[in-house]
């Protein structure tokens, strides 16, 4: 007797596959994931290098992610220890996902940008909200 494969559909609201995506696709994961795609980097170094993320934001991203085996953590001998974060395959396989994603924002912001001021012209009294997650 065959089982059936597991089937993941993150749409459907109990797939498990739903808190790894707002994991990874949150603006701290999005980050995080991409800055290690730049090679294994120490704790206050990915801090410096996700601008704006608190202490607190980044070790709660990064025990997410190293718990999807998204990122590895790994303690290196030395006075004093040396604590280095780095991806797995799957990990890069996202993150490279992801990098594709952010160089396509970047790419659009002239056009995004025209478009936010075209929209903020219609009513200049109305403060544009941020979606809420």
């Amino acid at each position: 007797m065959s089982l059936d494969p597991l089937v993941f559909d993150v749409f459907a609201r109990n797939c498990t596959s739903r808190p790894v995506m707002e994991t990874v696709a949150g603006r701290w994961g999005i980050l995080t994931l991409a800055a290690l795609r730049e090679g294994t980097h120490r704790f206050n170094e990915l801090r410096r290098r996700v601008d704006g993320v608190s202490e607190k934001m980044l070790s709660q991203t990064l025990h997410a992610l190293e718990r999807d085996g998204l990122v590895v953590r790994e303690v290196r001998s030395a006075i004093p220890p040396r604590v280095e974060y780095s991806l797995t395959d799957s990990g890069d396989r996202i993150a490279a996902k992801l990098a594709e994603l952010i160089d396509l924002v970047e790419a659009e912001m002239p056009t995004i940008t025209t478009a936010q001021e075209r929209y903020d012209a219609k009513d200049p009294d109305v403060v544009p909200q941020k979606p809420t997650r």
